[in-house]
C-alpha cells in the first residue's frame, strides 16, 4: 500500500456529531473528500438541511439525523438511524459541544451540568453505543474526540470553568477508551483545536481575539480547512498504529 493510499477513506462510513456547521461541518467535508460516506447529526433540522444543501452542491449525498445528544438514552436511536441507512459505522467523530462563560463564583450549577453533560457524558454515551453496536462486533473502529486546547491549560481571560473541566475529561476519556478497547481493534484519539471563528467562540473572540492572535506563534486563528488534515490522518490507515493520543491544532498557542 502506497503512502497516498493510506489516507483514502473509500468505503468507510463516518458519523460526525455537531456536523451541521463550524468545526463539525469542516471535518465532515474533509472526510467526504477522501471518500468516506457521511452521516451528520445536530439538534436543529434547519441547520442540517443547510449543510445537506452544501454537500449536494458538490454532488455528495449525506445522511442527516436530528438528534439531541443531551438526551443520552436516545443514543441507540441515532446509531440505528445510521446503521439503517449505511449498514455500518467505521468512524465516529464526537464533535458536538457547548460552553458557558461566567466567573466561577457566579456560574449557575445548571450551567455546569449542561456543559459537562454534552462535552463529556454524551461523548462517552455515544462512544459506548457505537462500540457495542458496531465496533466491538466487527473488531474494528475509529473514534475521534474533539477536545480543545482548553483541555491543556487555562486562561484568566476566558472564564469558563465547566468548559475547561469537560474538555480535560474528554481528553482523558480518550486515553481510557484507547486502553480498554484496543483489544477490539478500536482506536481512540483526540484533536485539540485552538481558537477558530466558530459560532461557539464568536462572542468570546470579539473581546479577546487580538490577544489570542498575539500569543499564537503562527499569528492567526484557525481557518476553514485547518482541522481537515488532522481528522483525515486520524480517521485513516495512515494512523493505524496511533491510539490514545491527541493532536493540537492551535497555531502553536499551547507552546507559547
Amino acid at each position: 500500500m502506497g503512502v497516498r493510499d493510506l489516507f483514502e477513506l473509500g468505503g468507510k462510513v463516518a458519523l460526525v456529531t455537531g456536523g451541521s456547521r463550524g468545526l463539525g461541518l469542516q471535518i465532515a467535508k474533509g472526510l467526504s473528500e477522501m471518500g468516506a460516506r457521511i452521516a451528520i447529526s445536530a439538534r436543529k433540522p434547519a441547520e442540517l438541511a443547510e449543510a445537506k444543501s452544501e454537500f449536494a452542491a458538490q454532488g455528495i449525498d449525506v445522511l442527516t439525523v436530528a438528534h439531541d445528544l443531551a438526551v443520552t438514552d436516545q443514543m441507540p436511536a441515532l446509531v440505528e438511524a445510521v446503521m439503517g441507512h449505511y449498514g455500518r459505522i467505521d468512524i465516529l467523530v464526537n464533535n458536538a459541544g457547548a460552553s458557558w462563560g461566567a466567573p466561577a463564583e457566579k456560574l449557575p450549577l445548571e450551567a455546569w451540568h449542561k456543559v459537562m453533560n454534552l462535552n463529556a457524558t454524551s461523548v462517552f454515551a455515544l462512544s459506548q453505543a457505537v462500540a457495542n453496536r458496531c465496533f466491538i462486533p466487527q473488531r474494528s473502529g475509529n473514534i475521534i474526540i474533539i477536545a480543545s486546547s482548553a483541555a491543556l491549560r487555562t486562561s484568566m481571560e476566558m472564564k469558563a470553568a465547566p468548559y475547561y473541566a469537560s474538555k480535560a475529561a474528554a481528553l482523558h476519556l480518550t486515553r481510557a477508551l484507547a486502553a480498554e478497547w484496543g483489544q477490539y481493534g478500536i482506536r481512540v484519539n483526540a484533536i485539540c483545536p485552538g481558537f477558530f471563528p466558530s459560532k461557539l467562540a464568536s462572542g468570546l473572540l470579539e473581546t479577546i481575539g487580538p490577544s489570542v492572535i498575539a500569543h499564537t506563534p503562527l499569528g492567526r486563528l484557525g481557518g476553514d480547512t485547518d482541522l481537515q488534515g488532522a481528522a483525515v490522518y486520524l480517521a485513516s490507515d495512515a494512523s493505524r498504529h496511533v491510539t490514545g493520543q491527541y493532536i493540537g491544532v492551535d497555531g502553536g498557542a499551547f507552546c507559547a
